[in-house]
């Protein structure tokens, strides 16, 4: 198939024609995404993932939590309460309740379909669980039976726009080696959130493609100062699952024992600052240890390759930077919807900011499943109706391509390398004295740092074929990053995941978003949340 406009090199061979929705990322909001827009009568829709739909993303070999609370009663309402109590004050009560009405709704549809979920002690199902290796399995082929087009190993790398308006994506095929191109009546941004390369378990794929992506076609970010997140893992391990360590007692090389009351993750990167930390699960009795072994197995099996018993041999920690994946910052959505501030572009799961569920906590575990179950099906939902009004004019728009940092240099290409950006970043980002531990003076000099790299990124960096993949990536890290900091740098308190040793206080006169955007030159302000906008007020 040939295209009638021209479009830059080196993506300009189409491959696939038009899809009405195009769902980019293949985890758990995805998967709803596209499921959505199928059941809205989308006439055709396909998602790419960057590996395979089904086993890569944080979720697929994570066993987490769901916020799905029965409807009766007033346990709702304590719920919402619970999560507001730590949301700074920026999380939307409004917003909750409708994430757990469509959270309860769709994981009884799971049922309804036939996943099998566990059964409890009286032999009902436990449906607050998702085994994510079984989830995602079962919503690759759910995803089949509805008739959507899976495009494994197939990275978005930019997306085509027309007249302002988002019309479809491309991007590369690992397993053909060409690259691919899919005009789309809407597109729903699925990708995740950013890690930074860290190791963290299922992360890899998580290097903000999406937030960059959606930032070269004029979307707004919000809440990426609430980035700072860590999870504690085995030194020797990628897994960041928290929860056994709810039964941990940690200590020093000396065998000191670490007060870890308040806040765990700030006390436990203290006590790393200082030298080795260690932890054995040793208040886990006979019951919880089989509980946890059969509900997190992938927690163990790093032990037990080494021949240790967790429960009773001190092993050594690490905390790994989760950012984005695990803190609540993202792409902004400015209605219902999940729709961005640019037309026929939606955001969905970790792509999307969840302040409006988790304000300036972490939306890690529970919420951030739900709010994939959610916002993945209000944004299928409103592609396909996006797409319908469109009609067969979507197919016929001429299209642009949007992508600039890594694919079309300004300047003369070459003489930078990806994996040079990539380190750079990481040396900003991971250490937890510049990240967990924040300052105003070292927020400004990393900053001084990442502008320079990504001016010389988007004058010089540029890579061909399969290459482009990473280049892509060590853009998206990079732009990433600089919306992180220069947020955090904005806020000038501390609040949830964002801590400043500058200014350790919380400032009632900061309970606001910070949106975000632009890339040349990234700009921050303030928005109020919804719960404190007069009638009629924008969504932040």
């Amino acid at each position: 198939m040939s295209s009638p406009e021209a479009l830059s090199p080196p993506l300009a061979p189409e491959i696939d024609d038009f899809a009405d929705v195009l769902v980019i990322g293949g985890g758990p909001a995805g998967a709803w995404a596209a499921l959505g827009a199928a059941a809205s009568g989308a006439r055709s829709v396909v998602l790419v993932d960057k590996g395979y739909c089904g086993t890569s993303g944080a979720t697929a070999p994570a066993n987490t939590g769901a916020w799905y609370v029965t409807p009766e009663g007033n346990a709702r309402e304590r719920a919402i309460e619970a999560r507001f109590a730590r949301s700074g004050g920026l999380a939307h009560r409004e917003w909750m309740a409708r994430v757990l009405d469509v959270t309860w709704e769709q994981i009884n549809q799971l049922a309804a379909w036939g996943y099998p979920f566990p059964l409890d002690d009286s032999g009902l199902q436990y449906r607050a669980n998702l085994r994510g290796p079984d989830y995602m399995y079962f919503l690759r082929r759910q995803l089949r039976r509805a008739g959507v087009r899976i495009l494994d190993h197939s990275p978005a790398l930019e997306l085509l726009v027309s007249d302002g308006v988002v019309a479809g994506a491309q991007g590369y095929s690992r397993q053909a080696n060409a690259p691919w191109r899919a005009r789309a009546g809407a597109v729903v941004l699925a990708s995740g959130g950013c890690a930074f390369l860290s190791k963290a378990l299922g992360c890899d794929v998580n290097t903000g493609d999406g937030y960059l992506m959606a930032a070269e076609v004029g979307a707004e970010l919000s809440g990426m100062e609430f980035s700072a997140q860590y999870g504690i893992s085995p030194a020797y391990a990628s897994v960041t699952k928290g929860l056994p360590y709810f039964w941990a007692t940690f200590t020093a090389a000396s065998g000191e024992e670490i007060d870890t009351r308040g806040n765990r993750m700030l006390a436990l990167a203290r006590a790393l600052r200082r030298g080795p930390v260690y932890a054995v699960l040793d208040r886990a009795g006979p019951e919880v240890q089989r509980w946890l072994r059969d509900g997190q197995p992938n927690c163990f099996l790093p032990h037990d390759r080494l021949g240790i018993d967790p429960f009773k041999q001190r092993f050594r920690i690490t905390l790994r930077a989760e950012g984005t994946v695990r803190g609540s910052g993202g792409i902004r959505v400015v209605d219902e919807a999940c729709a961005t501030s640019v037309p026929g572009l939606y955001a969905a799961g970790d792509a999307a900011s969840r302040e409006l569920i988790v304000g300036a906590s972490s939306g890690g575990g529970s919420p951030n499943a739900a709010w994939a179950i959610s916002s993945g099906t209000w944004a299928g939902h409103a592609a396909a109706r996006f797409a319908e009004r469109l009609g067969d004019r979507a197919a016929a728009r001429p299209v642009r391509a949007a992508g600039t940092v890594g694919l079309r240099p300004g300047g003369t290409a070459g003489g930078l390398d990806a994996r040079e950006i990539i380190a750079l970043v990481q040396d900003e980002v991971l250490p937890l004295d510049k990240n967990l531990f924040r300052r105003g003076d070292r927020l400004e000099a990393s900053l001084a740092w990442l502008d320079g790299a990504f001016r010389d990124a988007r004058a010089h960096l540029r890579a061909a074929g399969v290459d482009q993949i990473r280049a892509r990536e060590a853009a998206a890290l990079l732009a990433t990053a600089r919306y992180c900091y220069r947020s955090a740098l904005a806020r000038a308190e501390s609040r949830g995941l964002h801590q400043r040793t500058d200014l350790p206080d919380t400032d009632p006169g900061q309970a606001h978003c910070l949106i975000s955007g632009g890339l040349s030159s990234i700009w921050v302000e303030p928005r109020r949340p919804p719960h404190l906008q007069p009638p009629g007020g924008d969504l932040a």
